[in-house]
């Protein structure tokens, strides 16, 4: 579902203004619609932070048959950047309490922007995307407050790697240590 969001938003929203979704989460908001927090990079490797509306609307369209003059309603997304921000001018991402699943975060800009996903891990996985982006294109780093780290930059060598490479590399370790024990050891040392 969100691969099929993230297709239809790019191909009607980002590529237009020559820009590339990077990430998005759903937030909630309180105006009617679905609401997203994106962040996408821009041809001139400007990163933006925006928020987007998603309202169903209805269109008629015209039947094909030249001959009838029937129309029929059609059901589309509408999306609308309501909000846009740089990153540049991102000065802080505040967490609130590190000790709570709490899904709401502070962005610090000019004024303080209340964001509320639509859960804890969406909250942690925006703004691991936000850290990757400020240290690959604002060359610095993000400051933030009140999250837990360890799900922010992992700390250990294999959390980084898909599962089937930490698996396949338990195996062939596990494989050596069979084969290691059925050699023959020389006992006339």
């Amino acid at each position: 579902m969100s691969s099929l969001l993230r297709e239809e938003m790019q191909r009607v929203l980002f590529r237009p203004g020559k820009q590339r979704l990077v990430e998005f989460i759903e937030i909630e908001e309180p105006a009617h619609g679905r609401h997203f927090l994106c962040a996408s990079v821009a041809k001139n490797k400007v990163v933006q932070l925006s928020i987007v509306r998603c309202q169903i609307s209805k269109t008629a369209i015209k039947s094909g048959s030249k001959r009838s003059h029937t129309k029929r309603s059609s059901i589309q997304d509408c999306y609308k950047m309501t909000e846009v921000w740089s990153l540049q001018d991102l000065t802080l991402v505040d967490g609130r309490d590190p000790d709570v699943d709490d899904p709401c975060f502070l962005l610090h800009f000019d004024k303080v922007r209340a964001v509320t996903a639509i859960s804890c891990s969406a909250k942690y996985a925006f703004v691991r995307a936000l850290v990757a982006l400020s240290d690959q294109h604002c060359q610095r780093s993000l400051n933030l407050r009140n999250f837990d780290w360890s799900y922010i930059k992992p700390t250990s060598f294999y959390s980084n790697r898909g599962d089937c490479v930490v698996l396949s590399q338990i195996c062939f370790y596990a494989f050596n240590l069979v084969c290691l024990s059925m050699c023959p050891v020389p006992l006339d040392a």
